[in-house]
């Protein structure tokens, strides 16, 4: 027949059994996995620390408290809270019968405990996978909701930008309008049409004038700055807002390269094309406060009035252009580019 010894090593691993004099006579093989040596031998009170529902300092006072489940710790490791069931051993000792309680999720993964360390009728291996699944779980749906995140502002930034120059389109710019609308910020707006670029398109085709829009797509980007919004609003239509930017000379050389770096010839094999562009440029501080619909407006009535002095060139707005495209004589500008 199998000792009592032999019986509750392999039925309760998280045991130790206390002798009357109050030492450590026998401890479970799960136990020992979380005390650095063997406490065999060892008084049981220098080894635990008690700490509910008293706290008892002689063998006495521990046997006083069989039936009773006791919340101690482990001196070397005051973090790991224990729970023990005391059980009258009938030869004057005591029995402890150990448990993790709600900081087994902790001690299984600090010391490395796995299914054998746990009585075969305990429950805490079905709570370890139940943690575990959950976990997963939300692991799962974390990745899932990053992934919706990303589908959506994917979403919202295809929404707002034009898809063969890759720079913002009407719906970004309706919603910067809305902004600048709704702040003290001063800025300045720059009309862009391209010259002569019809004539690209009917001559060479489609596919070569949507490489020219995205020359000029580069060029842009690579003489604003990063807080400026670049926007294609029309078919060779472009629109520059300048948060902050209201220095006349500052803006006029900027429209001055652009014009520049586009009247450059450009290599599209087998052809050399040239282009060119005009610029219309509006700025809040030469004008009464207006919306900034308004300012889009006047920034276009300065490119038309530049287009109809020659093309190839930028003008501010001023006074003496109006407020209405319609009353522009535009027909010299019509004249000479249908683009």
């Amino acid at each position: 027949m199998i000792s009592a010894c032999d019986l509750l090593l392999a039925l309760r691993p998280m045991h130790v059994c206390i002798s009357p004099t109050g030492h450590i006579r026998q401890a479970g093989k799960s136990f020992s996995k979380l005390v650095c040596v063997d406490p065999t031998g060892c008084r049981f009170l220098e080894v635990f620390e008690v700490m509910r529902p008293t706290r008892p300092s002689t063998m006495t006072n521990l046997r006083s408290l069989v039936g009773q489940v006791l919340r101690l710790r482990l001196r070397s490791e005051p973090k790991l809270i224990l729970r023990g069931l005391v059980i009258d051993d009938q030869a004057h000792g005591v029995i402890l019968d150990l448990s993790f309680g709600i900081a087994v999720v902790d001690a299984v993964q600090r010391f490395g405990l796995t299914a054998q360390d746990f009585a075969p009728s305990d429950l805490v291996m079905e709570l370890l996978f139940l943690q575990e699944a959950k976990s997963s779980a939300m692991a799962a749906s974390f990745s899932l909701n990053a992934r919706l995140n990303g589908a959506r502002l994917a979403a919202e930034t295809a929404a707002l930008t034009d898809g063969l120059t890759g720079l913002h389109n009407r719906r970004a710019l309706d919603a910067a309008l809305d902004q600048l609308g709704q702040s003290d910020t001063e800025y300045a707006v720059l009309q862009m049409d391209l010259d002569r670029f019809k004539q690209v398109n009917d001559s060479l085709g489609h596919a070569v004038g949507d490489e020219v829009l995205k020359r000029v797509a580069a060029i842009m980007r690579s003489h604003t700055r990063q807080e400026d919004l670049l926007i294609r609003s029309g078919g060779d239509e472009f629109i520059i807002l300048c948060p902050g930017l209201t220095n006349r000379a500052r803006l006029a050389e900027l429209a001055a390269s652009l014009i520049s770096d586009i009247s450059e010839p450009l290599p599209i094999a087998p052809h050399s094309i040239t282009i060119g562009a005009s610029i219309g440029v509006m700025v809040t501080r030469d004008t009464a406060p207006i919306l900034p619909a308004e300012m889009v407006e006047r920034a276009d009535i300065a490119l038309y009035a530049a287009k109809r002095k020659g093309r190839g060139r930028h003008l501010f707005w001023a006074p003496k252009m109006g407020t209405d495209l319609a009353v522009l004589d535009l027909s010299k500008a019509a004249s000479q580019d249908q683009a």
